[in-house]
């Protein structure tokens, strides 16, 4: 696609994704970059196929600090990290969340990673979600990887546990935007940002499902807002389900466990992608966490004492 017409902070951002907006544009002020051969400013336009040069130093990010947090660290090269999160951790600072993220463990495992942008995260899990996450450990993994992620070349396949018995797989296509309203929510919407999930049955019981979602697209919520959009939102969602009903005629145990799942039964399972050096085809598998094992076995209880009592 042709940058002619764009700013040139806005060209290189899209050249450029690894780095944030508020970085480029410090190099295009502190005189960084040039032009063909000049300096330009952060509005100003191009042409499109003008060679740009960018001497600029990255220095080490200080506003996040290194915090020592036990990590399940799945794959370790001199390119990347594999982190299994687990649920209830958030992934980097914002409101209310300063400490004790992913982030702030990051940068106490590999200090290095002040170095890369975002401490190397390439995508993100909701707090409450658990499962895979890949971490470039320099700016060149970071570029790499983003670009991947960008080109759908990054395979992420998730489990869910969804109220409801859904009777076959299929494909989500909606588009996806930040919620009118509710600031903190995302909802379907016309002109919203594209977004396709594909759902397949891996289980299904009287009134639930446990699925498997593959992402082709990565937007904020996506998979919580693509399920409760078709009517089978994900269990626990503290967001997209609304009131917590229990199914007609469940068990004491099935109500007691559906009560006390403390999350959304969302799980990040398998992670599948090119090495950013080698090109290696690499991919990994985490089990599914014992809270979702145990509300799984609960459903599976259910159904067979309350096939018992209809038979």
């Amino acid at each position: 696609m042709s940058a002619a017409g764009l700013r040139l902070d806005q060209a290189l951002a899209r050249e450029l994704p690894q780095y944030s907006r508020a970085r480029l544009q410090g190099w295009i002020e502190a005189g960084a970059v040039k032009v063909d051969g000049r300096q330009m400013r952060s509005k100003d336009k191009v042409l499109g196929g003008e060679q740009v040069e960018i001497a600029a130093r990255i220095e080490a990010d200080d506003r996040v600090a290194p915090e020592a947090q036990p990590l399940a660290v799945v794959h370790e090269d001199r390119a990347l990290f594999v982190i299994e999160k687990p649920a209830g951790m958030v992934v980097h600072p914002g409101a209310g969340n300063r400490r004790h993220t992913l982030q702030n463990a990051l940068l106490a495992l590999d200090p290095k990673l002040a170095l890369v942008p975002r401490a190397g995260l390439v995508h993100r899990l909701d707090k409450d979600t658990s499962g895979l996450l890949v971490i470039a450990r320099t700016p060149e993994a970071h570029a790499s990887l983003v670009a991947a992620l960008a080109e759908r070349e990054i395979e992420r396949s998730y489990l869910a546990i969804c109220i409801g018995a859904m009777t076959g797989g299929g494909t989500v296509d909606a588009p996806i935007g930040r919620h009118r309203a509710l600031r903190t929510r995302m909802a379907v919407r016309n002109d919203g940002r594209e977004a396709v999930t594909h759902y397949r049955i891996e289980k299904r019981f009287r009134a639930h499902t446990f699925v498997r979602v593959q992402l082709e697209t990565g937007r904020t919520h996506q998979i919580r807002v693509h399920l409760a959009h078709i009517g089978f939102p994900i269990v626990g969602d503290p967001v997209y389900v609304g009131r917590r009903r229990l199914p007609a005629g469940c068990s004491p145990a099935l109500a007691a466990a559906l009560g006390a799942f403390p999350r959304q039964a969302l799980h990040a399972a398998r992670l599948a992608l090119a090495h950013p050096i080698t090109g290696k085809r690499l991919e990994w598998e985490a089990p599914l966490p014992e809270d979702m094992v145990r509300l799984l076995a609960a459903l599976e209880t259910d159904q067979r004492i309350t096939g018992r009592e209809r038979t």
